[in-house]
């Protein structure tokens, strides 16, 4: 009866523990949302660097899973290369060992005061204020991780599941067998956290030996990458699939590195761990320091040859094809980490911007000046304008249950209208190529002095197009009346030119045929500059510029 109320004990330990880190890593993740996203913004082919983001990041987040996940994602959107995902997977690993160390304090009998921060938290998270919240969270989350470890610990207290646990690593006391009992394990409960901290407890309680300890170590940090590999699975994308494998040859290589000789010389590692660092518990924690930081030391100057290696192993056979349906900011393995995948959400606007801007210059070059466009160009971006307003909808739709600061939440509320008034500017495109090629078909030219006009106002459309996007993008709100300004040209232009032409066909100079054509291109202008004040207003106003709907509808 003993041992099964032991083994309850060590079950809830691990269960509140794993409670207590999904909590701190949650409330630091959310308090750390914009530092996350000024340090991914800083990512570039300086290897260093990667180190440094991928390991501050898992020690933001306290979990290396989540961090090589989200460089997947990084990887899939187009936005990070292999080169630079593999530096942050190993700085991820060197990140990832801050929570054996926070683990191997329980052995120093602080868990009792630590724990009452749990109290605190709880208390702090009924303020009203997000930051204290969150902060509360954290240190809510943080007491748990001890309340958890104590728990653990106890179950190993004069307790027959001590005994019991010694018996078993005894008769399975091989290296390689070590090794395979703490990647399955790690795989199985997908937390090499919770694996190595339950480790780290058992050896501080002489369930285990400290040299076994170092091998069951060893296994925990091949079993970490199952999270990764099962993120992989079914992908479409290569170098998602390809992030994966370096993650798991990273590992692989750091373990062939370590277990040659720890397998010659377990014992005498041992004593110096024992010599340089106090009790079992700090001695494995650092051993876990020692083994990422000395892997990553070693293969840094091989990221070239890991990556080439990766890129055998996967072969690319049909990403042309699948690169075409797939967005290029965006992907769902950004959604762990919300303020980052929040940012990407505005990069994906602003590739849908350009390609909206590609086509309405195609189409309009196309009418004014017959200038044939590229028609399958211009067919891949209107077909790629629909899929990103239709996925980036989806995909805010999915970010708005995550946990999100209210300015985040706000912008994305306004996103919804933007995507939709860039969708529009698309449709004028393919409505002006429309008619540019039924003009072509009957032979018909604007006159010289049409065509000026309209060549004058689409040119006034054009610059607040890239003026409204710069506003969108820069949230400069100084800009919007230079930008009403520049809006309330094209109305004066499109009534003065609508006048003009009138006068034309009265006159005979122009022909009646020709004025249908005429008016649908200024009100093409007048419509997509519309478009654009709704986008720039977007900065101050979630749904646009009141100014340029319609009564009773929206710009169409």
């Amino acid at each position: 009866m003993e041992i099964v109320v032991s083994v309850l004990t060590l079950l809830a330990g691990s269960g509140v523990f794993m409670a207590g880190m999904k909590m701190m890593s949650d409330g630091l993740e959310r308090s750390a949302g914009k530092g996350m996203k000024k340090l991914f913004e800083r990512i570039s082919d300086n290897r260093f660097a990667g180190v440094g983001v991928g390991a501050a990041a898992t020690a933001i987040i306290q979990s290396s899973a989540a961090t090589t996940v989200m460089a997947m994602g990084f990887v899939s959107a187009g936005v990070m290369t292999l080169t630079q995902a593999t530096a942050i997977i190993m700085g991820a690993n060197i990140g990832t060992t801050v929570t054996g160390l926070l683990v191997s304090l329980s052995a120093f009998d602080v868990s009792l005061y630590a724990s009452v921060l749990a109290l605190v938290g709880v208390i702090m998270t009924f303020f009203r204020r997000d930051a204290v919240k969150k902060a509360g969270s954290v240190l809510c989350g943080l007491g748990l991780v001890f309340v958890g470890l104590s728990a653990m610990s106890g179950a190993f207290d004069d307790s027959p599941l001590t005994g019991a646990f010694e018996k078993m690593f005894r008769a399975i006391d091989f290296p390689l067998l070590l090794v395979a009992v703490g990647a399955l394990f790690t795989a199985l409960i997908q937390s090499s956290s919770a694996a190595t901290g339950l480790v780290i407890i058992m050896a501080a309680g002489g369930a285990i030996t400290v040299p076994s300890s170092l091998f069951i170590v060893l296994g925990t940090n091949i079993g970490t990458c199952v999270t990764a590999v099962l993120a992989a699975v079914g992908t479409t994308n290569v170098n998602v699939r390809r992030t994966a494998a370096i993650h798991l040859t990273i590992k692989l290589l750091g373990n062939i590195i370590f277990i040659v000789p720890l397998w010659i010389w377990a014992d005498e590692i041992a004593l110096g761990l024992s010599a340089l660092f106090p009790g079992a518990a700090l001695q494995i924690a650092m051993f876990h320091v020692i083994f990422n930081v000395a892997t990553t030391a070693v293969l840094l100057p091989f990221i070239a040859q890991i990556v080439r290696f990766s890129e055998r192993l996967i072969k690319d056979k049909h990403s042309g094809e699948a690169d075409k349906y797939k967005m290029k900011f965006i992907d769902g393995r950004l959604l762990t980490n919300p303020p980052i995948a929040a940012a990407q959400v505005k990069k994906e606007i602003l590739f849908m911007a350009s390609l909206a801007r590609e086509n309405f210059v195609a189409a309009c070059e196309a009418q004014l000046a017959f200038v044939a466009p590229d028609r399958k160009k211009f067919t891949e971006n209107e077909a790629r304008i629909n899929r990103t307003y239709h996925a980036v909808a989806h995909y805010m739709i999915a970010l708005a249950g995550k946990p999100l600061p209210e300015a985040d939440l706000k912008l994305l509320g306004s996103y919804h209208y933007v995507i939709n008034d860039l969708e529009r500017v698309g449709d004028h495109a393919v409505d002006t190529l429309e008619q540019a090629d039924e003009m072509a078909e009957e032979n018909l030219r604007f006159s010289d002095e049409a065509t000026a006009e309209l060549y004058t106002m689409y040119r006034k459309a054009l610059a607040m197009f890239d003026l409204g996007m710069r506003i969108f993008d820069t949230r400069n709100v100084t800009e919007l009346n230079i930008l009403d300004g520049i809006e309330r040209e094209v109305d004066d232009m499109k009534r003065a030119s609508g006048a003009k032409h009138i006068e034309r066909l009265n006159s005979g100079d122009c022909a009646v045929e020709k004025g249908a054509y005429f008016f649908a291109l200024l009100t093409s202008f007048e419509r997509v500059a519309d478009h654009v004040i709704n986008i720039a207003h977007s900065v101050l106003n979630p749904t646009g510029s009141q100014s340029a709907r319609l009564s009773g509808g929206e710009v169409r």
